[in-house]
């Protein structure tokens, strides 16, 4: 189990410090892009939706690497995921998910307007860029995003401490990385009780995701489950 454990914590240290470095460089490569049209340096300002393109393709190649070089599927592997994506149970969990998911996100902002807690989430910045750029934050936000983010949380994390023998370890830890990556301490916009909240809505959603893919066998139901939630809150911040 420490093997696994000691595991986990080097992927995720590996992507987060992929994650970091090319986020950098990423936003150094469009400064010094503007630059070279001749923008002065103190009027350089970085387009929100360059910001949301870089962020993506920074947590892609990071989820990516760490999938290929420390725990990539076989053909046996994405084969069997494939054929159990088909089952008619597989559809009935990822229902589920995306009904227990939405339902506790509504329940929490319904707690947190009641109580005067804030609990706007670093995204924030996608709901402008949402009415925008609908099309382009769709296919980002729904298609592409939840790929990378199973490959990495479920399929690579949770993964290995499911096949080490601890699948509920698995959940408890990469649920909690799930949470933390997307509201990093420190540097979201909510604080005490709201950040505390929203921890609470991403580790839900990360254990759920988490236990269709290891209750169907299939990391395409967590795909889509994160796909179709991700989707129902698109739908909301353009409404």
């Amino acid at each position: 189990m420490f093997a696994a454990v000691g595991g986990f914590f080097l992927d995720l240290s590996l992507a987060i410090a992929l994650l970091a470095g090319l986020s950098l460089l990423g936003v150094a490569a469009v400064g010094f892009a503007q630059g070279l049209r001749g923008i002065d340096s103190a009027q350089i300002a970085l387009d929100p939706l360059l910001l949301v393109v870089v962020s993506l393709v920074a947590t892609a190649i990071s989820a990516l690497f760490v999938y290929y070089f420390r725990r990539n599927a076989n053909p046996v592997e994405r084969a069997e995921s494939w054929r159990a994506l088909w089952h008619r149970s597989s559809w009935g969990w990822i229902a589920f998910a995306l009904i227990a998911c939405s339902g506790y996100s509504a329940v929490v902002s319904a707690f947190a307007q009641e109580m005067g807690i804030d609990i706007t989430p670093t995204n924030q910045v996608l709901g402008e860029i949402i009415r925008t750029h609908p099309r382009s934050l769709l296919i980002f936000a729904v298609l592409i995003a939840p790929a990378y983010e199973e490959l990495l949380f479920r399929r690579v994390l949770f993964g290995r401490l499911w096949a080490a023998g601890r699948p509920w370890l698995g959940v408890a830890l990469s649920s909690a990385a799930f949470a933390l990556v997307h509201e990093p301490p420190g540097l979201g916009v909510s604080s005490g009780w709201g950040m505390l909240l929203l921890w609470s809505v991403y580790a839900l959603m990360g254990a759920l995701f988490a236990w269709i893919y290891r209750r169907t066998g299939s990391l395409w139901t967590a795909y889509l489950a994160h796909a179709g939630n991700n989707l129902i809150a698109c739908l909301a911040l353009l409404a």
